[in-house]
């Protein structure tokens, strides 16, 4: 399974790609998408969704994983950061993708194993996965990596329960 992670943003759209066969994980491309910011709002969301297509028909996913946006005090940067999410979305599903989404505390718990790490942790756990020498750079791309990560992780369990549920058996624990 192909993974696209995403960690959305106006300015910084980090993505990370990856594959996962069995419980192994392998980095097959990542960056960022970055728009200018003197430039009009909705040519920078255009940007990101001509980018996000032309990484999806080259890379071709099987899934994109994106960050749900929590509450931020900066109601405009909340604002902005929910309108590239939907371009991002609209992309992958317009090619026909599954999109996910998660919360930064279930990014972090699937990563790290603990909800409330630090940033440096989950970037740590990133590099350690993923077999990298440097952790990605910046913080967008390794935050992307761990979203594509987490829904590794998740669709292993997701596919353990739908196991189980078909044979009448009861769920893993």
């Amino acid at each position: 399974m192909r993974i696209m992670g995403i960690d959305p943003g106006l300015a910084t759209v980090g993505f990370g790609l990856i594959d996962k066969e069995g419980s192994r994980l392998a980095p097959i491309q990542y960056g960022c998408i970055t728009t200018e910011a003197d430039t009009d709002q909705g040519v920078r969301l255009k940007e990101i969704y001509e980018t996000a297509l032309a990484l999806i028909d080259r890379y071709k996913p099987d899934a994109m994983a994106i960050e749900k946006l929590f509450f931020n005090k900066n109601v405009t940067t909340a604002l902005t950061v929910g309108q590239a999410r939907g371009v991002l979305m609209l992309a992958a599903v317009q090619r026909g993708l599954e999109v996910a989404e998660y919360t930064p505390l279930q990014v972090k718990q699937a990563v790290v194993g603990y909800g409330k790490a630090e940033k440096r942790q989950v970037q740590e756990m990133v590099r350690m996965f993923l077999n990298l020498v440097a952790v990605p750079r910046p913080d967008d791309v390794a935050d992307a990596l761990a979203v594509a990560i987490c829904h590794a992780h998740s669709s292993t369990w997701r596919a353990r329960l739908e196991e189980h549920a078909g044979k009448g058996g009861e769920p893993p624990k």
